[in-house]
């Protein structure tokens, strides 16, 4: 029997989700087909959410009108802001989520999705069209033997794309937590002329709560006044978020002892995995070879839910056999009776080549067919749902026929991570971190609403009542921002206590408030017992304000910069130029232009390989092409 919808997307994972969310959201037709419907949004590895730069990339899915980061909310049990010591734009949220409440909460919402159909059956094959000499995606056939039409299809496999579960030298066919592998589509995209590759990565053994000794570890309490995720979020309280407790513990001799001597047990240095992996998140074993001179690794226990006895142990990833795990688990202080429910384990899959998409996530060679996800080489739940948030965008847009989104590297974390893939390319699996991003002061996580929130507007995903709500915050900051800049401060008594008790010198003539701010020991929050006119503002908007001012002279250095980068990204190349015969163009530039197939001069300038006499080159071919 045959079936048809709109937009299909294969994979109920984080990308799949927020694809099939966007594109129904923006009124298309969706299906959304998952393996199986108890995965809908699982957490496989870290039940947690944010994080150094991920953090940022979940604001900017808020911004935009994607779901992590409400879901992410209302599963928080524990909420914390990393890098506080360092400056505002590493700032990060992170959350430890409650795993069984996350899925629930993301299965209902796709449930309850008008224009949503969630449909439990395999995807083995993707049917295309030739016509006039190109490819289309026309839909897919299922391994029950149904065949559904669609005009956008968006592959978002995560990690089950014909998966393999490695633990020690036990191999075996599977997706992640013992879910069935996907099968057949690979070989159908290979047939296609795809470039499909094996990345690899790993998950840790979940550890008995009852069995772990907690007053010999050291106790991770969550943050005071936590921020939410997102703008639609109203009760997030102290006690309502922080509900549990995390705590470290560190490696020692003895569990190296046992690592390093079973080393040839691990399948990472078997030689039975071939897939490259997370450089940014190694297993163990490999911390203990890549770092021989380190005498203790961090690792943290963190607990999967309220509702469950089952605790994480983040950094202890490892592809041991099991008697293995049992034995370095207990050399862990407060592990000696460790009772391990899951144990660990490698898993390798199928991704494709990132290159062969368009920045809009759409390939290239196959008109309508896009990727997301770690299908499209990245890990980390964050950066899947980014990208599955830009598939579904794209896919919509181009069946209802409007101009595509893409976002630039000055505009987002998502921008950024996007431009990196599809121009760069990776050779393992690619981790968002803020040193990615040349404008890490304009990109920070207190102002993606201000960044992102009106292009979600205009594309349908932001609602009335919230623009007007972001609307009046955005106004609320500026009216601030002008009063700092505006406001004299008279030289007084009191005054220069004040200063000198921070540190920082008296005034003998009247300054801004402004010129106060920027002074590094003194802060927005302090100020205000010198500061009598403040009004009582909300803390995200005095967050972002006093950040403005404080960075003021950086802010304006990067925008600077951004400005020129963004008149490179408006210098459009054409699609057919023939990179072999332009006079003076390197071999090597015109080799990679050629396989890349830049839209535009500045796309081109980041391709590695490319350097800017390459660039002057093409610009003079530019010019006189347009004569």
């Amino acid at each position: 029997m045959n079936y048809r919808t709109q937009c299909l997307v294969i994979g109920a994972g984080h990308a799949g989700v927020e694809a099939a969310l966007a594109s129904a959201r923006m009124g298309v037709d969706t299906a959304l087909f998952t393996i199986c419907l108890d995965a809908v949004g699982n957490m496989p590895c870290n039940p947690s959410v944010g994080g150094s730069a991920k953090g940022h990339l979940v604001f900017e899915i808020d911004a935009l009108g994607g779901e992590m980061g409400r879901c992410a909310d209302k599963a928080t049990i524990q909420s914390r802001t990393l890098n506080l010591g360092r400056g505002s734009a590493v700032h990060a949220k992170r959350v430890q989520a409650d795993r069984n409440r996350y899925k629930e909460e993301m299965k209902r919402t796709v449930e309850s999705c008008r224009g949503l159909r969630l449909i439990q059956s395999e995807v083995t094959e993707l049917l295309t069209e030739e016509r006039d000499g190109e490819i289309f995606a026309v839909g897919i056939k299922t391994s029950l033997g149904e065949v559904w039409s669609a005009e956008c299809v968006i592959i978002a496999t995560g990690t089950y794309l014909e998966s393999e579960i490695f633990v020690g030298d036990k191999v075996f066919s599977a997706g992640p937590d013992g879910m069935l592998a996907a099968r057949g589509l690979s070989a159908s995209l290979s047939s296609l002329g795809v470039s499909i590759r094996r990345f690899k990565t790993g998950t840790p053994a979940r550890v008995h709560r009852r069995s772990i000794d907690f007053s010999v570890l050291e106790e991770q309490s969550g943050e005071n006044a936590p921020v939410p995720f997102s703008a639609d979020t109203q009760d997030y309280s102290d006690t309502r978020v922080n509900r549990v407790s995390c705590h470290v513990v560190y490696t020692n001799e003895n569990t190296h002892k046992v690592i390093t001597d079973n080393l040839s047990r691990s399948a990472m240095y078997s030689g039975n995995i071939t897939g490259a992996g997370p450089r940014y998140c190694p297993s163990i074993e490999t911390k203990l070879v890549r770092f021989a001179d380190k005498e203790r690794h961090q690792l943290f226990v963190e607990p999967c839910g309220e509702n469950t006895d089952e605790m994480y142990i983040q950094g202890f990833s490892t592809s041991m056999p099991t008697d293995v795990q049992h034995e370095m688990m207990r050399t862990l202080p407060g592990f000696e009776n460790a009772e391990i429910m899951r144990y660990a384990y490698a898993i390798e899959y199928d991704s494709v080549d990132p290159t062969e998409l368009l920045p809009t996530l759409e390939f290239k060679r196959i008109s309508g067919l896009f990727g997301a996800g770690q299908f499209n080489g990245t890990s980390g739940y964050e950066e899947a749902a980014a990208q599955g948030l830009i598939a579904g965008i794209n896919a919509a847009l181009k069946i209802k026929k409007e101009e595509p989104l893409v976002l630039s590297r000055d505009s987002s974390y998502i921008g950024t991570l996007i431009d990196d893939l599809v121009t760069k390319g990776t050779d393992e699996p690619y981790r968002m971190m803020t040193s990615r991003s040349e404008y890490r002061l304009l990109l920070r996580q207190d102002n993606a609403d201000l960044r992102l929130t009106p292009i979600g507007y205009r594309i349908g995903l932001i609602d009335e009542e919230r623009y007007a709500r972001f609307l009046e915050k955005r106004e609320a900051e500026d009216r601030e921002e002008r009063r700092i800049n505006t406001t004299t401060v008279a030289p007084s008594a009191e005054v220069n206590e004040f200063l000198v008790a921070r540190g920082s010198s008296p005034i003998k003539t009247g300054v801004k408030l402004s010129e106060l701010l920027s002074r590094p020991e003194l802060d927005y929050e302090a100020l205000a017992e010198i500061d009598s006119a403040r009004p009582v503002l909300p803390y995200a908007v005095t967050l972002n304000v006093g950040v403005r001012i404080k960075y003021s002279g950086y802010i304006k250095r990067e925008l600077a910069e951004a400005e020129r980068q963004r008149r490179l990204d408006e210098k459009k190349l054409p699609p057919d130029i023939d990179y072999g015969k332009i006079s003076g163009l390197r071999l090597e530039a015109a080799e990679k232009l050629a396989r890349i197939r830049p839209a535009s001069l500045g796309q081109a300038s980041r391709i590695s390989g490319v350097n800017p006499a390459d660039i002057s080159v093409l610009l003079i071919y530019l010019s006189s092409a347009s004569r």
